[in-house]
């Protein structure tokens, strides 16, 4: 049975902190932004007190604010259910630009448009595609590769890597997710970045843990193959072991980076990833 990544990636974590209640909070109270509706209240409160509230504070309060599933697919979900409905008015041109809001792109929104018309009808997919242009104005500002893997992923991105940018071949980036309890970091790469050979030395513990929450990338210890890692996998890195990692050559590469507690530890950088070895990978 293949679980939830999210799910997966949220168990692991909290396996690792102890005392995950303090951190999980943390998180969510900067980085999720409660979604509030007032537009029943506003245009039904006296007329319809109870549908106001239904509307407000039950479909909007509590069904949008579960993150049983993400945000942005919650959006999709009903930009295709209202276009099967043919309900082409102000309900979907708001759920539209919401849509856009939590990451959906013009491609992405064409594409969804276009797959739902062979199953709700030609008609109905037209009249959305009215709206869509709307919303996704030509003079948009395209977002760029970055931005668009972005919203891809649960954890942020952050800065660029600038501090250890000579221990990576392409650009690398930086987000610190706790400081407390247990060192963590979201690390990113670009496409073809890798990091150079290193080893995590320790006399007692040490080593890393890596959870895979992005893109695809690979990993490889010291006379070992390579290992492809994906979204859910999770690598446990020994201390005192010679290894790399990083994206693969096609591909943006997220991972949560944990650092394990040991005596005199130390990370010791080594020589780069040659790029003939580097090159063979898929």
């Amino acid at each position: 049975m293949k679980l939830n990544k999210k799910f997966l990636i949220l168990i692991l974590i909290i396996f690792v902190l102890h005392n995950t209640p303090v951190y999980a909070k943390k998180y969510e109270d900067k980085n999720m932004k409660k979604i509030t509706q007032t537009a029943g209240r506003e245009q039904l409160g006296t007329f319809s007190p109870d549908f106001a509230h239904f509307n407000d504070d039950i479909l909007f309060g509590e069904n949008w604010n579960n993150q049983d599933i993400d945000t942005k697919t919650r959006s999709i979900v009903t930009v295709v259910s209202l276009i099967s409905q043919g309900i082409t008015d102000s309900s979907l041109k708001y759920h539209l630009q919401n849509a856009k809001n939590h990451g959906v792109g013009k491609e992405e929104i064409a594409a969804i448009i276009t797959n739902t018309a062979f199953y709700a009808g030609w008609p109905k997919a037209w009249a959305a595609f009215n709206l869509a242009k709307g919303v996704w104005a030509e003079n948009d500002i395209p977002l760029s590769e970055k931005e668009k893997y972005a919203s891809t992923i649960m954890f942020p991105i952050g800065e660029p890597n600038n501090a250890y940018a000579k221990y990576f071949i392409g650009q690398s980036y930086l987000a610190p997710i706790s400081n407390l309890q247990v060192k963590m970091y979201n690390v990113t790469f670009e496409p073809k970045c890798r990091n150079n050979w290193h080893i995590h030395r320790a006399k007692t513990g040490g080593g890393q843990i890596l959870v895979a929450i992005g893109g695809r990338g690979y990993y490889q210890e010291w006379g070992k193959k390579p290992v492809e890692v994906k979204p859910g996998d999770v690598i446990n890195i020994p201390a005192n072991v010679k290894h790399w990692h990083g994206a693969a050559p096609d591909s943006w590469f997220s991972h949560i980076a944990v650092e394990v507690d040991g005596t005199d530890v130390e990370n010791v950088w080594l020589e780069s990833v040659e790029d003939n070895e580097y090159n063979s990978l898929k």
